[in-house]
């Protein structure tokens, strides 16, 4: 699943490519599972709601997308596993696996040539439209915690200290903190050196200090990299990210630790696995 660096590359990608356009048709193919229309608005169709909207901002929030439009309107986009947004040529093929086409208003008499496709081979993807008043009731966006990259030290810092739990499951919830997957969260554990079976409340606060520093360090260089393509993730151009090349620990069980040289292993903790070194990451 993309995480915060990969939707963060999204949502870059999309203010470059489509913010302020104005949607003139959207052709849906989805199943009707991934599409859902607030009972609140009229027209109650996909289609129809968004015709004539104005895209006026993109943001991210956690591992959504949230387009917001004219008329008091959000979209919001969650990519699940396997889902991608490309700006592409019209004229380019229509694939198997588009399941939205956005097309949008020509201005200045020039002819728009690109649109927004939506394309999801495992079609976990969710399209939702919400109006504002109602958009941060829904959940999967009420219960969000923290972004990573907005926490100061001290709020992180008692953030984990009033919790008692492993530390790799809590970076993963996304209630607890938002945006961080599996990639990132092995990725700080092994910069930090902290076991990712670790109770969180046993952390020392010079430790979590550090985790701190390195889960921000690390999604930024992610963010700069535009992502990790270590599956099938691919930014709105189309084009894989450039941040797998770094990973140190994230998929590689069996290479030697670059701190001490001993290999790498791969152990299920909850139902997700966690990649680290045995001996820098002691329990």
């Amino acid at each position: 699943m993309p995480e915060l660096p990969e939707v963060e590359t999204v949502v870059q990608g999309l203010k470059a490519t489509v913010l302020g356009k104005t949607f003139s048709k959207v052709k849906l193919f989805a199943p009707l599972k991934s599409i859902v229309v607030s009972k609140s608005i009229k027209p109650n169709k996909f289609e129809n709601a968004l015709k004539d909207k104005k895209i006026i901002d993109i943001k991210r929030r956690g591992k959504n997308i949230l387009i917001e439009l004219s008329g008091g309107l959000t979209l919001w986009v969650h990519l699940k596993m396997t889902g991608h947004l490309y700006f592409k040529k019209k004229t380019e093929p229509v694939e198997k696996h588009d399941l939205v086409l956005f097309d949008f208003k020509s201005y200045s008499n020039r002819q728009n040539n690109y649109h927004l496709r939506f394309n999801d081979y495992r079609r976990f993807g969710r399209l939702r439209i919400f109006s504002n008043s109602e958009l941060w009731h829904q959940k999967g966006l009420k219960e969000l915690g923290p972004e990573p990259l907005e926490i100061n030290k001290d709020d992180f810092v008692n953030l984990f200290k009033k919790s008692r739990r492993m530390i790799k499951p809590a970076l993963l919830d996304q209630s607890f903190i938002a945006g961080i997957g599996n990639i990132y969260a092995d990725e700080a554990l092994y910069a930090s050196r902290i076991n990712p079976k670790k109770i969180t409340s046993t952390i020392s606060t010079k430790k979590l200090i550090i985790l701190h520093g390195h889960i921000q360090r690390i999604l930024k260089l992610a963010i700069k990299n535009m992502g990790s393509s270590v599956d099938t993730y691919e930014g709105v151009n189309g084009k894989p990210g450039g941040f797998q090349k770094y990973l140190k620990a994230y998929n590689n069980e069996g290479n030697p630790c670059q701190f001490c040289g001993r290999l790498i292993i791969r152990e299920k903790i909850g139902s997700r696995s966690a990649h680290y070194c045995p001996r820098c990451q002691k329990l």
